[in-house]
């Protein structure tokens, strides 16, 4: 399992990440997607934890919680939707 944790201030750190979720068990991974032009993080990160329990204790407690000035949106990760929009006509 992976969790979603969005609506995070742009100035955050895969380092901050780690450091809020280890307060709830061992961190695996955090990822940071960046703007491709930018390089400026896009709001939103995932993080994967030792196991589920420590997961779902981590989503419980974070989903609403005041972080940066900002109220995070913890979940779930879901799989990534094909959206199909890359598709061009050829003429």
């Amino acid at each position: 399992m992976s969790i979603y944790v969005g609506n995070l201030s742009y100035e955050v750190t895969e380092a901050d990440l780690s450091s809020v979720f280890a307060e709830y068990g061992a961190v695996k991974r955090v990822y940071v997607p960046t703007d491709r032009e930018t390089g400026r993080p896009r709001g939103f990160a995932f993080v994967e934890m030792d196991t589920e329990a420590q997961e779902s204790n981590a989503i419980d407690t974070l989903d609403g919680a005041e972080w940066m000035g900002r109220s995070m949106k913890v979940n779930q990760a879901r799989p990534r939707e094909n959206s199909g929009g890359g598709r061009r006509n050829s003429f």
